[in-house]
Parts: structure tokens; C-alpha cells; sequence
């Protein structure tokens, strides 16, 4: 088993993800790990950071894809014996023009940007060393989401004591309110991408919770960031920020130092915490 440290980068291709994954090969202290659904795209990508002499190493993951997932843990678990740096940056969203309906979209972005991701803290988190960092990429579409959910869902979601059961359990009634039309009455706001944030952002702050109750001694960071409004396929050409100047939080994040005690369980934007 390697005792070398082990970073990984979830929907790391291209966009966002790929600029985190080479400021880690420039910075981080060991091996990191560009993955991607399509292996064909993942060595592509793994081919052009080669070309600029940073060496990052391919691993097929598809955050949808449960099998997937716990094939990844088990290579990691048997080279490494676990990990170091968790940065979960896969995410969707439909255009804004897309005419699929809002039930669609609405199952479509949840089950890879909050169900998937889920998913993949599972199964990793267990495995993250002691001092080890967890980042997940969640929006600042989260907090106007969040602004935007009636008084009631509001107070829940901003809960110190909010379970994953129970976060899971809204998740969920979101989707099957948005499938029959009745999201709108039911106190939710009209975006499904706003709405998987404000899931990524809540649930980084329950694991947060979990890892001080069960884990205190081990020194480990979790915290959600917004990289920005970011020039990607996501965003598209107009946005503010090139993708380096995204990765710039959830690096700075991922690399928190040793000594660092904070910030944890947090929601950052510009390396700022922010009120949730």
C-alpha cells in the first residue's frame, strides 16, 4: 500500500474541475486524481496537463453510478489505504432555454448534483485520513435559492440540528412536487440547479456536524464553496471569472493547512465565509 498522499477531483475533465486538478498537481503533495465519466475525456484531459509537464493520474468515476463510486473506494482503499483531499465538483444544469419540463429537469439536476454527491460522501468520507480536507462545490445559487423557499423550508434548511434523513426526505419531496406542477405552492423557489445547491450546501454542514461528533481528533476540513460565475459549458462564454480564477476558493480550501482549525462546515465564496 502507498503511503503517498492522495488528492481526487470529481467531474475533473474539463472546466472548473480540470483547473482544480492542475493547481493540485502544481501545489499538492502527492498523487492526484483527474476523473471523469468517459475514460476516453478523462485521458484526454489527463494527456493535455502532460503536455504542460503536471502529472495527474485517471480514474473512471460517474457520481451517478453507485457500482461506479464504490469501485473507485475500493482502488483507493487498497492503493492508499484511503485519502487526503476530496474536492466533489461534479454537477449539471440544463440551459436556461432548455424546453425539457421542470419535473425533468428537476429529477435530472438532483440526482447527480445533490443524490450523487451524496452518494459519493458515503462512501469516501470514511476513508479520509486525519488531517484530510473535504470540499464540495455547491453555489451562491444556493443562498438566493435559499432566499427564495417559503419562511417554514427556510428555518429548515438553516437548522443546526437538520438530519441527513431528513434533508434527503425534502430533497426528494422537491422533485415530486416539481413533477406534478405543485413546487411553486409548496414553498420552493423555480429552480431546480438552486435548489441541488442549497442540498450540497446544508448537507456539507451536517457532515461537518457528524465529523465533530464522531471524529473530533481527526482535524478534518469540510466545508461548501461557490467557485464563482465561471467561463465553463456551464455558464458559458459571458461570465466573469476564467477557470483558474474558479478553482481559486475550493483550492485554497483543499489545501487549508495542518495547523487550520477553520474554517469548517462553512459556506465560502472569494475564500470568505458567508452567512448561510
Amino acid at each position: 500500500m502507498s503511503s503517498v498522499s492522495v488528492a481526487v477531483v470529481t467531474g475533473s475533465n474539463k472546466g472548473i474541475g480540470l483547473a482544480i486538478v492542475r493547481a493540485l498537481c502544481k501545489q499538492f503533495p502527492g498523487d492526484v486524481y483527474l476523473t471523469a465519466r468517459d475514460p476516453g475525456r478523462g485521458q484526454e484531459a489527463v494527456a493535455k496537463l502532460q503536455e504542460e509537464g503536471l502529472r495527474a493520474l485517471f480514474h473512471q468515476l460517474d457520481i451517478d453510478d453507485l457500482q461506479s463510486i464504490r469501485a473507485f473506494r475500493d482502488f483507493l482503499k487498497e492503493k492508499y489505504g484511503g485519502l487526503n483531499v476530496l474536492v466533489n465538483n461534479a454537477g449539471i444544469a440544463f440551459k436556461v432555454h432548455d424546453t425539457s419540463p421542470f419535473g425533468v429537469q428537476a429529477e435530472v439536476t438532483l440526482k447527480t448534483n445533490f443524490f450523487g454527491t451524496r452518494n459519493v460522501c458515503t462512501e469516501l468520507l470514511p476513508l479520509v485520513k486525519p488531517y484530510g480536507r473535504v470540499v464540495n462545490v455547491s453555489s451562491m445559487m444556493s443562498s438566493s435559492a435559499l432566499r427564495g423557499c417559503s419562511q417554514e423550508l427556510q428555518k429548515k434548511f438553516r437548522s443546526d440540528t437538520i438530519t441527513e434523513d431528513e434533508l434527503v426526505k425534502l430533497m426528494t419531496k422537491f422533485v415530486e412536487d416539481a413533477k406534478k406542477s405543485v413546487h411553486q405552492k409548496e414553498g420552493w423557489p423555480n429552480t431546480a440547479y438552486g435548489v441541488s445547491k442549497i442540498g450540497v450546501t446544508v448537507l456539507s454542514r451536517i457532515q461537518a456536524r457528524m465529523l465533530n461528533e464522531k471524529r473530533k481528533g481527526d482535524h478534518i476540513l469540510l466545508n461548501a464553496c461557490c467557485p464563482g460565475w465561471v467561463r465553463t459549458d456551464m455558464a458559458g462564454p459571458k461570465a466573469t471569472k476564467s477557470p483558474e480564477e474558479g478553482a481559486e476558493t475550493p483550492v485554497y480550501l483543499a489545501l487549508l493547512p495542518s495547523d487550520a482549525d477553520g474554517p469548517h462546515g462553512q459556506f465560502v465564496i472569494d475564500k470568505t465565509v458567508q452567512t448561510w
